[in-house]
């Protein structure tokens, strides 16, 4: 399978909706329903409201609050810790954590600058100083998905906007396909990989460097992009000899969870490898097929 390794998952705009119900709150934060509801009696850290058949809903400011909880969480900090900290104190940990765990920290501190100021000749010129000096791939992992981190912390903790990083990561998602396309394909390949992300996944990045790295290994690749329905893949696969399918799951992967999403992936087509990566794949409980 291959590796590529998982950017912050909390780096996506919140949905133009007004509420959400728990389960949506358990498949962004990747925290279990049933643990929601324990911390939400026992620390002051948040309170739902309840709609009139007395089910939880949360507005956009409980997502974000609750996702900053769970990003504090996710990297080992005990909820205890985390209810006896302010909001501003919760930020503050946050920051430090994102910035001890990226490495080439002074060029990561340049793009964010360059990303503040919507300064997009900085930070071109950083990136390529940094493909230059490190090479691409090492310039990806080293200074891309830490640099993605950041930001997706500082939009967690209100210090960018949507915007800004929308800015941003246009840009390194134009520097990828651009690698991309500087590739030969190899059209003899005795494997043909079939990229997409499913319905409601629009964060295209790690799929893009997937495909980037196996043009570079030799291997036929077709890519269908983001928010792709299951079902639109079977034309294809039809018409072409597909081995392999691989997504990557960062956000909400389906309504039905990723349970029945592995499942689908597996009954629909029996006879190729599915390949599954991305923080979502953690949320997989029940035994998959023996393609998946």
């Amino acid at each position: 399978m291959v590796t590529v390794q998982n950017y912050l998952n909390l780096s996506f705009t919140i949905p133009a909706l007004n509420t959400f119900t728990i389960k949506d709150i358990e498949n962004f934060t990747g925290i279990k329903a049933h643990t929601i509801r324990i911390w939400e009696q026992r620390y002051p850290l948040f309170q739902a409201r309840r709609k009139e058949t007395n089910h939880r809903i949360y507005d956009s400011e409980d997502l974000k609050t609750l996702l900053r909880i769970a990003y504090l969480y996710h990297h080992g900090v005990k909820i205890s810790r985390i209810a006896a900290l302010t909001p501003a104190e919760q930020n503050r940990l946050s920051l430090e954590i994102a910035v001890e765990g990226a490495s080439a920290m002074l060029q990561v501190n340049e793009l964010i600058a360059a990303t503040l100021d919507y300064d997009h000749q900085r930070f071109e010129r950083t990136f390529y100083s940094q493909v230059l000096h490190l090479g691409f791939e090492k310039c990806i992992l080293q200074v891309v998905y830490p640099y993605l981190e950041t930001i997706g912390v500082l939009w967690l903790t209100g210090h960018v906007m949507p915007a800004q990083e929308h800015f941003s990561t246009n840009i390194i998602r134009t520097k990828i396909m651009t690698a991309i396309d500087g590739l030969q394909m190899n059209y003899g390949a005795g494997e043909h990989f079939l990229l997409f992300l499913p319905e409601g996944e629009f964060h295209e990045i790690p799929l893009l460097y997937a495909q980037y790295l196996l043009k570079k290994q030799g291997k036929l690749v077709t890519s269908f992009g983001p928010n792709v329905p299951p079902d639109d893949l079977l034309p294809f696969i039809r018409a072409k000899q597909v081995t392999h399918i691989y997504t990557h799951l960062l956000t909400n992967p389906s309504p039905q969870g990723m349970d029945r999403f592995a499942a689908l992936l597996g009954k629909q087509y029996p006879h190729i490898k599915i390949l599954l990566s991305g923080p979502q794949t953690k949320l997989l409980k029940a035994p998959v097929a023996g393609n998946v």
